[in-house]
C-alpha cells in the first residue's frame, strides 16, 4: 500500500467506497449471503444449489477460469459470478462469437475511433513514457527513438508493465513499487489454436447432420469435468510444478456459426486449457514439452471424439510465457492480475489507485488490471476514459 498517496488521491476512491455502503444497503437482509457469494468456494456454493455431479463441475470451470485456483479454495465463487454477470443483446449470462474473429472486434472499435479523427499506429512499440521532473506525463517514447507529446496517457498495459517498465524507478515511491511488484499475475492457461478438417463426432452425442454443426457445436463444450474433485485434482497438479495430468479443456467452434474464420468444410477448434504453471518444476516450456502438452490433450479429446486426431491440420500451442512475450499479458494472466478479492473493486490495481488515475499526473490506466477486472467488456477503458475527460476539463485542456 502506498501511504505517501497524497489526500486528494485517497479522497477520489471515496465515491467507489460509498456505492459499496449503498449498495449493502440495497441489499439488505440478503447482504450475508451477498458476502458468502464473494468469499466461499465454488464448491460450497454449487453443492447447496445442484445435486448432478457433472452439472456442477461443468459450472465450476467458470469458477477457476484463468485463475490459479480450485473451486474448492475460498473466493472461486467470485470468479463464477464474474463470468456469469454480463449479458449479450439482454440475454443475461450469455456469450457470443464476433463474426470474423476477435480481431474483428479490434478493427471496429479502431474503425470507430478513426471516425473521429484518431490516428492509429501500429508495431510502434513504446520504449518508455515522457515524465517532468513534476510528475506529470507528457507523452511517450517509442523504441525507434521518435517521441510522440501528449497531455495525458492512457496505458492499457498492465500495471507491472506500466509502472516498472515504462517509468524511471525515482518516479514512483519505494512503497509503490514494492505494491506493484506483490499484485498476483498467476496464471494456469495455455491456449491451443487448432485448424481441423471436420467437425468433432462426439461419443455423447454422435453427428446426425453430416457436416452440419449441432446444436452442441455450437456451445462451449468442457472435457475432463465430470467432478469437481477431478478440477481440485488437476489444480493440484499444476500447484507442484507440472502440467495437470487430466488438463480442464474448455472448447468452443467458432466457425460452428461463423464461416468466415474457417474453410469451406473446415473449421476452428478452441482450447482453453489449465492447469499448466508459467514456470515448470522440472524443465523450461520448450517446444518439446510444448507438444508433449498439446498431445496430452488432444488425446484427452480423442476419447470423447474417436477420430479427432486424424482431422487436425495445424495447431497452435500459447503456454503462459508465450501470452507474456507475444501480447504483454504479465504473468500470461489473462486478466492483467488475478481476480482475488485482495484485487478486486477499490484495490484493483492497488489501493488508492483504483481511480484510474496514477502517481504521474495525466497518466491513466484503462486495462483489465483496473476495476472492474478482465472480459471482453470495455468496462475499464470507458470508466477511464471518463475519468481522462473530467481531469482534461478540470485543467481546461482544449
Amino acid at each position: 500500500m502506498d501511504g505517501d498517496a497524497p489526500l486528494k488521491t485517497k479522497w477520489a476512491n471515496w465515491p467507489s467506497v460509498k456505492a459499496l455502503i449503498n449498495f449493502g444497503r440495497t441489499l439488505g437482509k440478503d447482504l450475508p449471503y451477498f458476502y458468502e457469494f464473494l468469499t466461499a468456494p465454488a464448491a460450497k456454493i454449487l453443492h447447496s444449489w445442484f445435486e448432478s455431479e457433472p452439472l456442477k463441475a461443468s459450472l465450476a470451470t467458470d469458477a477457476v477460469i484463468g485463475a490459479m485456483l480450485s473451486p474448492e479454495h475460498s473466493g472461486s465463487a467470485y470468479v463464477l459470478l464474474h463470468h456469469v454477470m454480463g449479458e449479450i443483446d439482454g440475454i443475461k449470462g450469455a456469450w457470443a462469437y464476433v463474426e470474423g474473429g476477435m480481431g474483428a472486434l479490434s478493427a471496429s472499435i479502431a474503425n470507430s475511433a478513426r471516425s473521429y479523427g484518431a490516428q492509429i499506429f501500429t508495431d510502434k512499440p513504446v520504449q518508455s513514457l515522457l515524465v517532468t521532473p513534476g510528475k506529470e506525463v507528457r507523452g511517450v517514447v517509442l523504441q525507434s527513438g521518435q517521441e510522440i507529446r501528449s497531455k495525458i496517457v492512457l496505458s492499457n498495459a498492465t500495471a507491472k508493465v506500466t509502472f516498472l517498465d515504462l517509468l524511471e524507478k525515482e518516479v514512483l515511491s519505494n512503497d509503490l513499487l514494492n505494491s506493484v511488484k506483490s499484485i498476483d499475475y498467476t496464471s494456469p492457461v495455455t491456449k491451443i489454436n487448432v485448424a481441423v478438417s471436420r467437425l468433432p463426432d462426439f461419443i455423447a452425442d454422435p453427428n446426425r447432420n453430416g457436416e452440419r454443426p449441432m446444436p452442441h457445436h455450437c456451445a462451449t463444450i468442457h472435457l475432463n469435468t465430470e467432478t469437481t474433485e477431478m478440477l481440485h485434482e488437476a489444480y493440484l497438479d499444476a500447484a507442484n510444478g507440472r502440467y495437470s495430468r487430466k488438463p480442464i479443456i474448455e472448447m468452443t467452434i467458432p466457425s460452428s456459426l461463423d464461416s468466415t474464420v474457417a474453410p469451406p468444410g473446415g473449421h476452428v477448434v478452441q482450447m482453453f486449457t489449465q492447469y499448466t504453471p508459467f514456470k515448470l518444476a522440472d524443465s523450461e516450456w520448450t517446444e518439446e514439452k510444448k507438444n508433449e502438452y498439446a498431445d496430452r490433450v488432444f488425446d484427452d479429446v480423442e476419447r470423447y471424439a474417436p477420430g479427432f486426431k486424424s482431422s487436425v491440420v495445424g495447431r497452435d500451442i500459447l503456454t503462459g510465457p508465450d501470452l507474456e512475450r507475444i501480447f504483454g499479458l504479465t504473468g500470461g494472466n489473462i486478466f492483467h492480475g488475478a481476480m482475488s478479492l485482495d484485487q478486486l473493486y477499490f484495490f484493483r490495481p492497488l489501493p488508492w489507485y483504483s481511480n484510474y488515475q496514477t502517481p504521474v499526473t495525466g497518466l491513466f490506466l484503462c486495462g483489465s488490471g483496473t476495476h472492474p477486472g478482465g472480459g471482453v467488456m470495455g468496462a475499464p477503458g470507458r470508466l477511464a476514459a471518463l475519468a481522462a475527460l473530467k481531469f482534461l476539463k478540470k485543467k481546461k485542456y482544449t
